[in-house]
């Protein structure tokens, strides 16, 4: 059974090149903006507050909100990229992540090479990570670029063998965030059905976007994040209301 589980989780940047001395620094410190300064005395940006949740298998949550309230840095958290500074994180489940295009690829590496590394870091035996990246070649179009250092692939090529990679196993948790929506038209109808199949396969799917419309048609709960912090959670319809458009 897949569970993700937060009891007072909070994440913190620090500000290296300033300090908590100057006047500034300490009336945005004292206020109620996300600035504050920690045990080491270090100026840090307090990117998530508080947050308690529990999302359970069977469910498809959206992280909702405006740029900068911590969508992104919730689901790489969950990703476990961002260690906690406080609280609490279960995670119980295999994840896969759309969240960067480049997370965990060699840009030195063919795409060929990074795709058959990632299957026998999922315990794919060689053999089994060549016919994927047999079959991530097709379903990406990169034709003779699968042979080539991805660190000569333009964005959109990027795009198209991480998506491919990450959607040729279906995970127990699936995180994804907007990236995944770029590409040409003739890519993103094929990603579109994969995603599909990808998002019912998967036991929880959490999801940062702007899109409402993929939050209508993809999600059953939302949660709105504003300034770091939970301010509601609950059945789509209710947190987003009949007319949201944000």
């Amino acid at each position: 059974m897949a569970l993700i589980e937060a009891a007072g989780l909070a994440i913190e940047f620090p500000l290296y090149h300033h300090n908590a001395r100057s006047l500034k620094q300490r009336i945005l410190a004292s206020s109620g903006l996300r600035l504050k300064t920690d045990t080491d005395n270090r100026v840090v940006v307090a990117a998530l507050r508080e947050l308690t949740f529990s999302i359970r298998d069977g469910e498809r949550v959206a992280l909702v909100g405006p740029n900068g309230a911590g969508k992104t840095t919730l689901l790489r958290t969950v990703a476990g990229v961002y260690e906690p500074v406080a609280g609490r994180l279960r995670v119980e489940g295999e994840i896969g992540s759309l969240i960067d295009p480049a997370a965990g690829m060699d840009p030195l590496l063919t795409g060929r090479e990074n795709v058959v590394l990632r299957a026998l870091y999922r315990g794919m035996t060689e053999a089994e990570g060549r016919a994927l990246a047999e079959e991530v070649a097709g379903f990406a179009g990169l034709g003779d670029f699968l042979d080539v250092p991805i660190r000569g692939y333009s964005a959109g090529m990027n795009v198209r063998l991480s998506f491919a990679m990450a959607t040729a196993m279906t995970p127990e948790i699936l995180l994804m965030d907007e990236w995944f929506l770029a590409g040409d038209a003739e890519f993103m109808a094929r990603a579109s059905e994969r995603l599909a199949q990808l998002v019912t396969g998967a036991q929880i799917l959490l999801i940062a976007t702007h899109d409402m419309a993929v939050v209508r048609k993809w999600c059953t709960r939302a949660i709105r994040l504003e300034g770091g912090r939970i301010t509601a959670d609950g059945p789509v319809a209710e947190v987003l209301g009949p007319e949201d458009r944000e």
